[in-house]
């Protein structure tokens, strides 16, 4: 999985390398990356609920998964074609005829670009980077924080600020080292990085200021998805070291005896999505014995086998949320009101499933 990230900042230095050399290791598991090649359609995950839409965000997720895992070259080039030509209507209001442009999309189409090979300073005709630097804030308190350019609601939060100090810091960006230290101070003292930013005219704009109770409260996806962030970060400082210490030791703290993770508080319950992205961070930061146990909860949750003949016909390698929807994906199959989730939840927790093995995730 590291080659993930690090693919991300041999690209923006000039090298063109979609998988990087490391010592010999099993092939990995490829059957949910064949899973969710089958959801794409023209290069998008397209979603037939609510009247229909190109889904730009769960796209640019399964490029992520897909490269994590490997093996998957032409189609991480279709994603990466096809969301270069709609880069606007994903990163701006352009298709509801408004001149917002949102910071969180910008910032996960910058990397989106980066790892997949692309120009973000030309992606689709779009200096993404130029995009991005005009979205974070240059004024205090908020220095480093991205905010969206909208005359309603600013929506940008810690997730989009995760991938913002990722890719203006590949980028060599002018604003990446005032991106990063805004993220480092959304991190709390235990460790975990929260969702949601304070007030913009609070003074304090640290996880451990202002109202815990509903600004500061603890978030595994949001920590692992910021120490991903982080660990991909050229030329670390020992600030961003210590962060990403930190952060894996909350994971390993937040873990359960069975392997799995629970989310922030609407998501608290054992889920695919937040043990993968957990155990996908572990791995990457070498808590292989914490990432092994997620991962071996995780594939307890993959259809696997063989299931031909049955409602999960098909359907080999999805990862179910949970065991009450693997249950009823084994009763029902997969239908339109369901995909959604099991689309989201594998391109989440798949790549996490490299780490089954703990001496596999150390080869790495």
């Amino acid at each position: 999985m590291r080659k993930l990230f690090r693919t991300a900042a041999v690209l923006a230095a000039g090298t063109l390398a979609l998988t990087v050399a490391g010592p010999a290791q099993a092939a990995p598991d490829d059957t949910s990356a064949r899973w969710l090649t089958r959801q794409l359609t023209d290069g998008l995950i397209h979603n037939d609920q609510f009247g229909g839409f190109d889904d730009y965000g769960l796209t640019a997720d399964t490029a992520f998964a897909l490269k994590a895992i490997g093996g998957q070259r032409d189609d991480v080039r279709d994603i990466r074609r096809a969301l270069a030509r709609n880069v606007d209507s994903w990163t701006t209001g352009v298709d509801f005829g408004s001149s917002d442009i949102f910071a969180g999309s910008t910032a996960k189409a910058v990397v989106l670009a980066e790892t997949t090979g692309a120009d973000p300073r030309n992606f689709g005709g779009v200096n993404l980077v130029r995009r991005l630097n005009r979205l974070v804030s240059g004024d205090r308190p908020t220095v480093g924080r991205i905010q969206d350019q909208t005359a309603g609601d600013d929506f940008a939060n810690v997730i989009g600020q995760a991938f913002a100090a990722q890719g203006l810091s590949v980028a060599k960006s002018g604003k990446a080292d005032e991106a990063v230290r805004f993220l480092l101070r959304q991190q709390c003292a235990s460790g975990y990085f929260r969702l949601n930013f304070a007030d913009k005219d609070a003074a304090d704009q640290t996880c451990d200021g202002g109202d815990r109770r509903t600004t500061s409260v603890p978030d595994t996806d949001v920590t692992a998805l910021a120490v991903l962030a982080l660990e991909a970060v050229p030329r670390q400082t020992r600030a961003v070291r210590a962060a990403v210490a930190d952060g894996a030791r909350w994971l390993v703290r937040r873990q359960k005896n069975n392997g799995s993770f629970g989310g922030g508080p609407a998501t608290e319950a054992s889920n695919s999505n937040s043990t993968g992205l957990a155990g996908w961070a572990l791995g990457e930061t070498g808590a292989c014995r914490a990432a092994a146990k997620a991962a071996r909860w995780v594939r307890g949750l993959q259809v696997s086998g063989d299931v031909s003949g049955t409602p999960l016909a098909g359907e080999k390698g999805a990862i179910a949320y949970d065991r009450s929807r693997f249950a009823a994906g084994r009763a029902d199959g997969i239908g339109s009101a369901d995909r959604d989730q099991w689309r989201r939840a594998t391109a989440q927790a798949a790549p996490s499933l490299s780490n089954l093995r703990v001496a596999t995730c150390r080869a790495r």
